[in-house]
């Protein structure tokens, strides 16, 4: 009789007291994982998993990447944290610094905070303060479009998806906000005006209400893996400057190199007004979020009542958070991530393209180090995750989506293993 492993122990007193995210009080499938390194996951029993999740894609350089533990050795030395009300730091005044300049033309202003939820809780808050202090407090409604995903949290279910998406059966106790059709021309189709014809309507229609539109651009994460043509997001910049109506763009999943640009933005060379950015800031190392605000925004705010922003989490601009995110930064600037996103991409179309004859696929779509294979059908998630583990890789889907974003430092070989893993899990 084989002798229970630690990672047995460890399995088991977790379900007697943890409770996982999108997961019934014992979770399972449940993997104990006792490190770490690269763009492997090393399980207790001993087995490495390559990962194509990033850690739900925010570990973009792999795992323990030596720059950045250097980088958080000397900040915790130095200070751990420090609270953010009425005092400053140098890293993240640094990090602001930078993100202002890296970030679309025109996003001034930088406010720090714990996660990629709470990103887009100020995005909105910010968006709802800016017209009250300009004097029109009816301006408390917000238009996005279907199969988005923007956060757990109650002001970010509200604009999740109000039909498919998983925070579906919150409808109720929920604020009541303008859905239109998501953007129907994929990334490689030319933009039309029938294509964002909905948007257009219902922007026109509700204007004098809307306090802000908000969508991811260029790709739509966790509420369908959906890519869409950048001609969309400059029309849709054009119909918010014409309406008088505020413009925020979720780049928690898009942003740092994700999609073959900086920032989904880029895609279309334009600027919102207000910008959400997490998950990979830190490179996956600790959380951190931040939302950027262009000055005009934010002096509306600074002028009107109360004359601040009314929002401060506890660990604000945490400097150990922050020394990773410049860390982080610091391995983007070398540019190269570019050409390995570029190699990715290519290895995730080779890879993943047989899928698309496969029984019960309905597509297969690949943009930067983002591969996606759709199914007909939900996953089951009992069977299909031990399947992938099997396999010697960490592969998490959900609903119909099997998809994969590795770290950036994943090479070629590695990505043939991740596409072969789906190939062999999907094609049955």
């Amino acid at each position: 009789m084989a002798k229970p492993s630690p990672g047995d122990d460890l399995v088991a007193r977790d379900r007697a007291c943890v409770w996982h995210p999108y997961a019934p009080p014992q979770a399972a499938p449940l993997f104990a994982v006792e490190s770490a390194q690269g763009v492997h996951i090393h399980l207790s029993d001993g087995r490495a998993l390559l990962d194509g999740m990033s850690s739900w894609w925010s570990a973009i350089h792999g795992y323990r990447h030596p720059r950045i533990e250097h980088a958080l050795r000397e900040q915790l030395a130095r200070m751990p944290h420090v609270m953010f009300g009425g005092l400053t730091h140098e890293p993240a005044v640094r990090l602001c610094e930078r993100l202002v300049a890296l970030s679309p033309r025109g996003l001034e202003r930088v406010f720090l905070c714990d996660s990629g939820s709470v990103a887009v809780e100020v995005a909105i808050k910010v968006a709802f303060q800016y017209w009250l202090s300009r004097g029109e407090p009816q301006r408390r409604r917000l238009l996005t479009v279907r199969g988005g995903y923007h956060g757990d949290t109650f002001a970010t279910m509200a604009v999740c998806d109000p039909v498919g998406g998983m925070h579906d059966f919150f409808r109720g106790v929920l604020a009541d906000h303008v859905f239109a059709e998501r953007p129907s021309c994929r990334y490689d189709e030319a933009f039309e005006e029938r294509h964002i014809a909905d948007l257009a309507e219902k922007l026109a229609r509700h204007h004098d209400e809307l306090a802000a539109v908000i969508l991811e651009p260029i790709v739509q994460g966790a509420g369908g893996m959906w890519f869409y043509a950048p001609g969309y997001l400059r029309r849709l910049r054009a119909l918010c400057d014409e309406y008088d109506v505020l413009l925020i763009f979720d780049e928690i999943a898009t942003g740092f190199g994700r999609t073959g640009e900086m920032f989904g933005a880029d895609h279309a060379r334009i600027s919102p007004d207000i910008l959400c950015l997490g998950k990979a800031l830190t490179g996956g190392t600790l959380t951190l979020a931040a939302t950027l605000v262009r000055e005009a925004v934010s002096d509306a705010i600074g002028n009107g009542e109360p004359g601040a922003l009314m929002h401060g989490p506890t660990f604000m601009a945490n400097p150990l958070a922050c020394a990773a995110a410049n860390a982080s930064l610091d391995l983007l600037e070398d540019q190269t991530w570019r050409t390995r996103v570029k190699e990715i991409e290519a290895g995730l179309r080779e890879g993943l393209e047989p899928c698309r004859a496969a029984p019960g696929v309905a597509d297969v779509r690949v943009l930067g180090a983002v591969g996606v294979v759709e199914l007909e059908q939900p996953v089951d998630m009992s069977v299909i995750q031990p399947a992938f583990v099997a396999q010697g890789v960490w592969v998490r889907p959900f609903g119909r989506l099997v998809y994969l974003m590795p770290p950036y430092v994943t090479e070629s070989e590695q990505v043939a293993q991740l596409t072969a893993a789906v190939r062999a899990v999907v094609v049955q």
